[in-house]
């Protein structure tokens, strides 16, 4: 399930792991992405302290449930006291951006737009039917399109560079890709 994770001004999501991780695990995951160290922040939803590192996240997804936690939904990581600002120019920081966007539209919304070819193949009777979904699924694609140009890598930042010229490319091709075949149905 994903979940949005929010630690000053910056977003970033994360899927929560299979039911025997443990709290300890995630706490390592979002310390890799964030650079901060394992023991200078905190996990929070709605309130509530995430504190038992040994629970597994079966009991961290139960107790997060208990919250009405949906996919989407927000925790927010609290540094402990004197540590700097979320980084948003670093280069770690802005190629892990890019990455999750890409895996996210991968993940979500590549399922969609290929579920929907398939339905206006099968029927392109149905054309009429199905432009809501044309409409989300562009409407969707060209929201991820936007966030990864809001990323503006300094100009010797390469990876980062090339990493965010790909995933634009391969949003942009998706939908080209549901645009022209959108078109092309009679």
């Amino acid at each position: 399930m994903p979940v949005t994770v929010r630690w000053g001004n910056h977003r970033f999501e994360f899927e929560l792991p299979p039911p025997d991780t443990t709290l300890a695990a995630i706490r390592q995951s979002i310390a890799a992405y964030t650079q901060l160290g394992l023991h200078d922040f905190q996990i929070v939803h709605d309130g509530a302290v995430m504190a038992d590192d040994n629970a597994t996240s079966m009991y961290f997804v139960q107790l997060l449930s208990a919250y009405h936690l949906r996919p989407n939904s927000s925790i927010a990581i609290v540094a402990n006291a004197d540590l700097p600002a979320p980084f948003k120019n670093s280069e770690q920081a802005q190629i892990a951006t890019i990455r999750a966007e890409l895996d996210a539209a991968r993940t979500r919304l590549l399922p969609l737009q290929q579920q929907f070819l398939r339905d206006l193949h099968a029927c392109p009777t149905t054309k009429k039917h199905l432009a809501k979904d044309h409409t989300r699924i562009g409407e969707l694609l060209l929201q991820a399109l936007l966030r990864l140009d809001a990323i503006a890598p300094e100009q010797d930042w390469a990876t980062a560079r090339a990493d965010r010229k790909a995933a634009v490319k391969e949003l942009q091709s998706l939908l080209d890709q549901l645009d022209s075949e959108w078109a092309a149905a009679a």
